[in-house]
């Protein structure tokens, strides 16, 4: 089990400590709810952990097959809803491969998506969108989902 150690800084800030190797990081509120967006929010956070999931179990799947992946960029964008309480509503997801993949390359990475532990351990009520791109040419995902 990891230890991860929060200590709040004073003006909705708040200092994010990776207790084995010592990272720090800072976050703020965002501007949508009285912070000033110095920093990453907490809830931006969770967007960035699923894609961060999602390229780094890409990068092993890459890695047993032989495939080299660097470039893979992920765009990561959460929304929010206020009511009936204030929660991710959605996380959209744009993910642009940069190589070319046979049938069952395309269904080993885009399952990725859908079994990193970050999209197991959010609610089912948060809506995940995904485009899925090879070097940049749009591919129509559906017939892949597992």
């Amino acid at each position: 089990m990891v230890t991860i150690n929060v200590e709040y800084l004073g003006d909705l800030h708040c200092k994010v400590t990776h207790e084995p190797s010592q990272t720090c990081f800072l976050t703020d509120a965002p501007l949508d709810n009285q912070g000033k967006a110095e920093f990453i929010s907490p809830t931006d956070l969770t967007a960035a952990s699923i894609a961060s999931c999602i390229a780094t179990i890409m990068g092993i799947a890459a890695k047993s097959r032989n495939l080299d992946i660097k470039g893979l960029k992920i765009a990561a964008k959460k929304e929010m809803i206020n009511k009936p309480l204030r929660r991710i509503s959605a996380i959209y997801l744009d993910i642009d491969f940069p190589i070319e993949l046979n049938d069952d390359e395309k269904n080993v990475f885009i399952n990725i998506i859908r079994n990193c532990p970050v999209s197991r351990s959010l609610h089912p009520d948060i809506k995940i969108d995904v485009i899925f791109k090879i070097k940049g040419k749009l591919l129509d995902i559906s017939g892949y989902l597992l």
